[in-house]
């Protein structure tokens, strides 16, 4: 089983950026998502998460301005990215609990892509 986060790059102040992240492999079933961050010096933190029904959390800092979803016919999850702020710099992060057949779901951790909030 593979995840891998796509999307990242460099946005002015106030851009908008699309995350993505693909998962694959010998996958059953892909319980809850989620999008964690880590800026430098900082400790990884929760950006949101989504079940696999829909339901969704967002961290108070991105409340309003970013948006996950996820296409669960193509084990995939997005992160909408709008009015970007300075802060919004860290490497994010893909989790995905995944089951594979006749297994308990697991945590699976992508290798990340890097944002970049620069003028």
């Amino acid at each position: 089983v593979q995840v891998v986060e796509s999307g990242g790059g460099l946005v002015q102040p106030g851009g908008s950026l699309r995350l993505s992240c693909a998962a694959s492999g010998r996958i059953y079933r892909i319980d809850a998502m989620a999008w964690y961050r880590q800026a430098p010096g900082k400790q990884r933190e929760l950006v949101s998460r989504i079940s696999s029904g829909g339901r969704t959390n967002y961290a108070d800092p991105v409340k309003g301005r970013f948006t996950i979803s996820r296409d669960n016919a193509k084990n995939t999850m997005y992160l909408q990215m709008n009015s970007l702020k300075f802060e919004g710099t860290a490497v994010y992060y893909c989790n995905a609990e995944i089951a594979k057949p006749l297994k308990r779901p697991v945590p699976y951790w992508g290798r990340g892509t890097q944002v970049t909030v620069a003028a």
